[in-house]
């Protein structure tokens, strides 16, 4: 995928629609005058916690460009609103982007190509991560932040109980679902939930699957895939024969479900131990992590769930000094450092992971020593992620279609068709040219 092809998609483009939300303080308030000289200015637009901290660190040191933190919303809505100050020409210098929003700015013409400022630092970052900054070109539109490899959560103590063996690809996955049915039907390994399409994009990158690819000049959506089909059968023939749950994920029900032992496992990332700790607090050093189950024994390839990078702007009149800054929040080891304390994050930065900014094992998991080092060589291995420019729909209808098929328990090779058909849809309202 070539720079100029970006450029080309973004002209022919036809206006996102978008949400009315009012502009405030967007921008660097420095004009042209003062981008080679004097103080510098930035205006940084994240969500993540203690931000505003960690940038305090920054301006203690370098008072020749100071970072002003304007805490926001996560997700669409950040989206939504950088577009919408992009093309007001309001954006600020700096924000903070998922990796799976990067294609809608990129195609919104709201980030500038950073390669030139940050070149060498992609060998900080395992190469899975670093090229969903490139989206497969030369270009950089951001610094990754923090990352979530997968990885495959159980209950120690449940599993010795039962006497279920850990498993190392997804046929043993399936036989240790069937094998807890068979010994307690009351009880669930896990579920399949359709609340949070994150969790099935990973899946789904995992098996190999590219969602997002180009063609010439258009994009090319590969939703239903045949990795894609595989891990969307694999789960559906699961849910149907009634070897796991169907619920969804977050709610008060599954809450207790993780508490109790009614599910003993979950498919998860390496930020899960936070979401344990007040879902189900009873299970304290019960849990044990272990690398995602394969699909062919001996792989060694995990999948994403969440992570963030940091992006600097069109509309900033600083590129160099902005992307200094990301360069340093997202390498620098004291700026990591304050990123987990205050922050909560799993750092992106390899060396990061294996630092002292992590202790060995999390509280919750304090039986696991090597919690930490284990999930570093798994966010090693994690395989790239494909994304294109209309994410958000894709995973909206993921959760409609996968969501009606889950209660159902059939339909989900449906369910991915539905998802494929709306994707390639809205591709073709936006303006933009999709190949067949």
């Amino acid at each position: 995928m070539s720079h100029t092809l970006h450029r080309r998609l973004a002209a022919t483009a036809t206006a996102v629609v978008l949400g009315a939300s009012a502009l405030t303080a967007c921008g660097s308030s420095d004009g042209d005058a003062q981008a080679d000289s004097g103080p510098v200015s930035l205006t940084y637009w994240a969500w993540a916690p203690g931000m505003d901290k960690v940038a305090d660190l920054w301006n203690d040191k370098h008072p020749e460009i100071k970072v002003t933190v304007q805490k926001q919303a996560s997700g669409d809505d950040l989206v939504t609103k950088i577009i919408t100050a992009s093309k007001a020409k309001k954006a600020p210098d700096l924000v903070q982007a998922e990796y799976q929003a990067l294609p809608t700015l990129v195609s919104n013409d709201a980030l500038a190509d950073i390669s030139g400022e940050v070149g060498g630092i992609e060998k900080q970052f395992a190469p899975g991560v670093w090229q969903q900054t490139t989206l497969g070109t030369d270009a950089v539109y951001a610094v990754p932040q923090d990352s979530g490899p997968m990885m495959f959560y159980y209950r120690a103590d449940l599993f010795e109980e039962y006497g279920l063996d850990v498993p190392v690809t997804w046929d043993e996955f399936a036989e240790t679902a069937r094998a807890l049915k068979k010994k307690a039907p009351e009880k669930s390994l896990t579920t399949f939930s359709a609340n949070d399409s994150g969790l099935f994009a990973g899946l789904a990158q995992q098996a190999g699957a590219r969602w997002w690819t180009v063609e010439g000049d258009a994009w090319k959506v590969g939703i239903d895939d045949a990795a894609t089909r595989k891990v969307a059968d694999f789960w559906g023939g699961l849910v149907k024969e009634g070897a796991i749950d169907n619920q969804p994920m977050y709610t008060p029900a599954w809450n207790k479900a993780l508490n109790t032992g009614e599910q003993i496992a979950w498919v998860s990332a390496v930020w899960a131990p936070g979401t344990l700790t007040t879902a189900a607090p009873d299970t304290k050093d019960k849990w044990r992590m272990a690398p995602l189950p394969q699909w062919d024994e001996g792989t060694n390839t995990t999948g994403s769930w969440g992570g963030s990078t940091t992006a600097v702007t069109t509309d900033s009149k600083h590129k160099a000094a902005a992307a200094k800054f990301a360069t340093w929040l997202n390498t620098d080891p004291e700026a990591l450092a304050a990123l987990v304390k205050e922050g909560g994050i799993y750092p992106a930065a390899t060396a990061a992971q294996t630092s002292g900014a992590l202790a060995s094992s999390h509280e919750f998991f304090a039986g696991q020593a090597d919690f930490y080092a284990k999930a570093a060589e798994i966010a090693e291995t994690a395989a790239p992620a494909y994304w294109g420019p209309n994410v958000n729909v894709a995973y909206a209808t993921f959760k409609d279609a996968f969501g009606k098929a889950a209660k159902a328990k059939s339909g989900f090779g449906d369910a991915l068709s539905t998802m494929q058909a709306a994707t390639v849809a809205d591709l073709k309202k936006q303006g933009f040219e999709a190949a067949p």
